[in-house]
């Protein structure tokens, strides 16, 4: 059947003068030994990276925090279901945007640290945004308060709320990199005023990979009867979440970034006494029937099913392998890119030294403009986000090379 399929995309692309990537296998292999993690854990992560992904070998990527990579058996599970949907072999609509996908919601919370019925499935973390500030009843003159630090997504949705209904946007500027994580804490609550009616803020944030102390902000904005709105798209998959200790009233989630899943997921978390006052935004059938939950932010129209297939085999994936052993490798490799960044003298490591406060992403700024840089790993197939300062971002599919090819490029154009 595999082949079968292959072959018919192989076809398809003939049709349509394109070039396909060289026949490979759809479903990986069987994880290596767990042992072999113990014993010589670099040749476990190179094994993995290439048993388990489609990544070859000349491609350093290091922008995972803008798109994950999907592995084999993500990509096998969304290839599946939409052969099984073109076929038609099973009685059930080959789709989703009405069914309430249980199983996979189920699984995503109890990762997550919430319950199902708080969850729903969204196409990403700016469409979870969006739902929020378009859903929540806020009056004119009232005050919404964000980071100088927020993803576009985090901003945007609240600057049309802003144009739109009159509600004050007002930003908060935090230190790229703070002394310590009760800096951060006492800046941005302490910039909380009579007027702030929600505090939208990244749980890790998306310009320099920042990680705040979300639930103590959280915590004090409760006590000062503030909405509280995470953007958590760097968070899940990067560090461990438990959404009920951090006690927010929203969250947001991209799972095709740390999550190992397909692109076209998100999350979005509405905490319980939310859930029968926040506004759908887009509505079908039964929209205003709250005994549905959360389920009724997923009343969407017709949309592809084999992403949240994909979602769950990706969060299948990472339990394989054990997301402790996950954040572990991430977070290694990612000191790994600082001690290298340190050594050059054209570069400013941004990232505090406290690695409480990062995980898989690094901030660096060069002294020197990086445009020729950027130019050469471009040509030499080196996947950076380009900008000063650079992000770094890291998955286990990273190698210590693919650090050595870019800190080499660094040095033969900027030193």
């Amino acid at each position: 059947m595999k082949l079968q399929r292959r072959q018919a995309l192989a076809g398809a692309a003939g049709l349509l003068g394109l070039s396909m990537a060289p026949p490979r296998a759809f479903a990986a292999t069987e994880l290596p030994d767990a042992a072999l993690l113990k014993r010589d854990p670099e040749t476990y992560w190179k094994r993995i990276r290439k048993e388990q992904f489609f990544l070859p070998e000349w491609r350093h990527f290091l922008n995972n925090g803008s798109l994950g990579v999907m592995p084999k058996p993500v990509f096998a599970a969304v290839a599946d279901f939409l052969e099984t949907g073109a076929s038609l072999v099973n009685d059930a609509y080959p789709r989703w945007g009405y069914e309430p996908l249980d199983e996979h919601r189920t699984a995503l919370a109890k990762f997550v640290g919430c319950k199902k019925d708080e969850l729903a499935i969204t196409h990403s973390a700016t469409t979870a945004m969006s739902v929020i500030a378009a859903g929540l009843d806020l009056n004119r003159g009232d005050e919404v308060l964000i980071t100088d630090q927020e993803h576009p997504s985090g901003r945007g949705c609240w600057q049309m709320k802003s144009a739109r209904h009159g509600i004050t946007l007002r930003e908060v500027k935090i230190p790229q990199t703070p002394r310590n994580k009760g800096e951060l804490l006492d800046i941005i609550t302490s910039a909380i005023g009579p007027r702030t009616k929600v505090l939208s803020f990244s749980g890790i944030t998306t310009t320099t990979g920042l990680i705040l102390p979300t639930k103590d902000i959280c915590t004090y904005a409760r006590s000062k009867s503030v909405i509280t709105v995470v953007d958590g798209a760097h968070m899940h998959g990067q560090i461990p979440v438990n959404i009920d200790e951090i006690g927010c009233d929203f969250m947001a989630g991209s799972p095709h970034k740390w999550l190992f899943a397909p692109a076209g997921s998100g999350l979005l978390y509405i905490r319980e006494e939310w859930l029968d006052r926040l506004w759908p935004s887009i509505v079908t059938g039964n929209w205003n029937d709250h005994s549905n939950k959360a389920v009724r932010f997923m009343g969407i129209g017709t949309n592809n099913r084999a992403i949240p297939e994909g979602m769950l085999a990706g969060l299948k994936f990472g339990h394989a392998i054990g997301f402790d052993n996950i954040y572990k490798r991430n977070h290694d490799m990612a000191k790994l890119c600082i001690e290298k960044a340190r050594k050059l003298p054209v570069i400013e490591v941004v990232t505090p030294d406290d690695d409480t406060m990062f995980a898989s992403l690094v901030s660096l700024r060069f002294k020197k403009d990086p445009a020729p840089m950027s130019a050469l790993c471009h040509k030499r197939r080196i996947w950076i986000t380009g900008g000063n300062p650079l992000r770094m971002s890291v998955h286990i599919h990273t190698r210590p090379e693919d650090l050595d090819a870019f800190f080499d490029t660094v040095r033969e154009t900027l030193t």
